[in-house]
Formats: structure tokens, C-alpha cells, sequence
């Protein structure tokens, strides 16, 4: 049986409060449920394993390393959760190591507007 939107759960990773805030935000208007926010990979992988998300919008500088490209990773195959990256580096070393990591996976700069969001959560979860 499929999943109507209102009941989809999202699982937001930035260390950024007023960002994670906009995005929750940005999220409830797009119909999910956000199960939680994290500032860190490890709350990130807790949150995920405790109460697996539909889709994850991950920063990918988490405390000034790029972590969140790692995390995604671990995300996808482990609980196998599509991910949309969020970030505000989109240098050429930044977008080689996530398209290396996570080939196709959405990569939004910051900051993110919701009818890209939009776009992106919907391309990532179908």
C-alpha cells in the first residue's frame, strides 16, 4: 500500500539551526511529517536507524569537514534512504566527491527555494 505525502517523513542534517529551521519549515509546506532535525552525523544515524525517513536533505559540511557526503553515503545504503544534498560549496571538488559518493543523487545550493525543493525531493523519492 503506498504511502500517502502526509504521512512522509523527512530527516533534516545541518549544523545550522536557521537553515535547518527554514528547511523544516520548507518541508511541512511540501506535506511531510518531519521526523527530526540533526546538527551532526552521529544524531543523524541514530535518528535514521530509531525511525527510518523517506528522504533526507543533508548539508555537507557538518562541523567545517565535509561529513555530510560520508553520512549521506551511510544513509543510503544502510537504511536505504534517498538523499538531496543542501549545501552552500558547490565548488567543482565539492560536487566530484558527492556525484562519486551518491551518482545522481540532488545537490541544492543554499539558499534553497522551496519550488526547487520541491523539485528535488520529488526527482529523489520516485
Amino acid at each position: 500500500m503506498a504511502q500517502s505525502a502526509s504521512s512522509r517523513r523527512a530527516l533534516i542534517v545541518d549544523d545550522e539551526f536557521l537553515i535547518a529551521f527554514d528547511l523544516e519549515a520548507s518541508m511541512h509546506e511540501l506535506g511531510f511529517e518531519v521526523c527530526s532535525v540533526a546538527s551532526n552525523e552521529r544524531d543523524a544515524r541514530e535518528l535514521a536507524m530509531g525511525n527510518p525517513p523517506d528522504v533526507v536533505l543533508m548539508d555537507v559540511y557538518l562541523g567545517g569537514t565535509r561529513a555530510g557526503i560520508e553520512t549521506a553515503r551511510w544513509l543510503k545504503e544502510v537504511c536505504g534512504v534517498p538523499v538531496v544534498f543542501v549545501t552552500a560549496h558547490n565548488d567543482d571538488g565539492t560536487l566530484e566527491r558527492i556525484h562519486d559518493v551518491l551518482p545522481g543523487a540532488p545537490v541544492l545550493s543554499k539558499p534553497v527555494y522551496r519550488e526547487t525543493l520541491a523539485h528535488a525531493v520529488s526527482e529523489a523519492v520516485h
